[in-house]
């Protein structure tokens, strides 16, 4: 199969490696220097140094040439880069299937990555959401990964994750995109609330009664957008949150401990260099369960400490003095 992958951050750089080996895979970097610098060394050295394109990988700065002959489109950017892409993307005479990778709402409308793409993108049918537990580099390194592949058109879902599936990358298929959206969005949230609770030392006990009630807020907010518990409480859901939560690698789990540590949010961010959607999405998700009633004390603990300067061990006494209550 023909596949273009549309962004080179980590994440789209691991999955163009995994795939190569089996497909004509061309990835599309923005950046003409920066696709010269990976055409060089043969390596993507800013998100994923050391990691060795496959030979047959092709790489290209041209949305045209990349978009001229692919059977299937798999979008890698940021939330916040999506709508540019699409809108890019319409302006092909031809509906190429699309996947998208990214995990998060829209800023300023809240919305999931299946509505912008159902907005910009009203005739491409063919389209689904790949989520789950998975860092870029142990994808990139061909260490064993499970995702979710996800669409409305479950016919579609099931074509495509035989066609990506790999010894090395099983794919399963869902017809719940809302569920597998919401678990890959909140999850970033609660990553966060986790890494502030490793930096101040809380301890694993508090980590594991973080992650189960965590997950209680992601079902609750995923069952009032139309999600289905059986996804929260898979790959895409509880899967995706106990690696992002309890794994080094994590980007939203080191901001988190450099909360913990007192860190300046601004100086946080650009010591990373990488995108941590975790930060842009807690707004957006205190404004979405505002709205919708949906009681997430941990989501809202972490957007106070984010965008109200609460202290990371102010919303951490906050938490834990809150009144008992029935589990469920």
């Amino acid at each position: 199969m023909k596949i273009a992958i549309l962004g080179a951050g980590a994440w789209g750089t691991a999955l163009a490696i995994s795939l190569a080996p089996r497909h004509q895979v061309t990835l599309w970097a923005r950046n003409t220097e920066q696709v010269a610098e990976m055409g060089a060394s043969r390596s993507n050295q800013r998100y994923l140094p050391n990691m060795a394109f496959p030979e047959p990988l092709q790489l290209t700065s041209d949305m045209d040439a990349a978009l001229s002959d692919a059977e299937l489109l798999i979008v890698a950017v940021p939330v916040s880069s999506l709508r540019g892409t699409l809108q890019r993307i319409a302006q092909s005479p031809v509906a190429i299937p699309v996947i998208w990778l990214c995990k998060g709402f829209e800023a300023q409308t809240s919305q999931l990555p299946h509505q912008v793409v159902a907005e910009v993108l009203p005739a491409y049918f063919s389209r689904a959401v790949l989520s789950g537990p998975s860092f870029a580099q142990e994808v990139a390194r061909g260490l064993p990964t499970a995702l979710t592949l996800a669409s409305s058109d479950i016919a579609f879902a099931q074509r495509m994750a035989q066609a990506l599936h790999h010894s090395r990358l099983r794919i399963y298929s869902s017809a719940d995109v809302v569920g597998v959206e919401i678990g890959g969005a909140i999850k970033n949230v609660l990553a966060i609330a986790a890494g502030i609770s490793d930096g101040l030392h809380l301890g694993y006990n508090a980590r594991a009664a973080l992650l189960t009630r965590g997950l209680a807020e992601m079902t609750r907010l995923g069952l009032r957008m139309g999600g289905k518990a059986e996804t929260l409480g898979g790959l895409s859901g509880a899967g995706d949150l106990i690696l992002t939560c309890t794994g080094d690698l994590s980007r939203n789990r080191q901001v988190g401990m450099f909360l913990a540590h007192k860190k300046i949010l601004a100086d946080i961010l650009s010591e990373l260099g990488h995108v941590a959607e975790g930060v842009y999405t807690a707004r957006e998700v205190h404004q979405v369960a505002q709205k919708m009633g949906v009681d997430m004390p941990i989501c809202e603990a972490v957007y106070r400490v984010l965008y109200e300067n609460l202290e990371a061990t102010k919303a951490a006494e906050s938490l834990l003095s809150r009144q008992p209550s029935d589990e469920f």
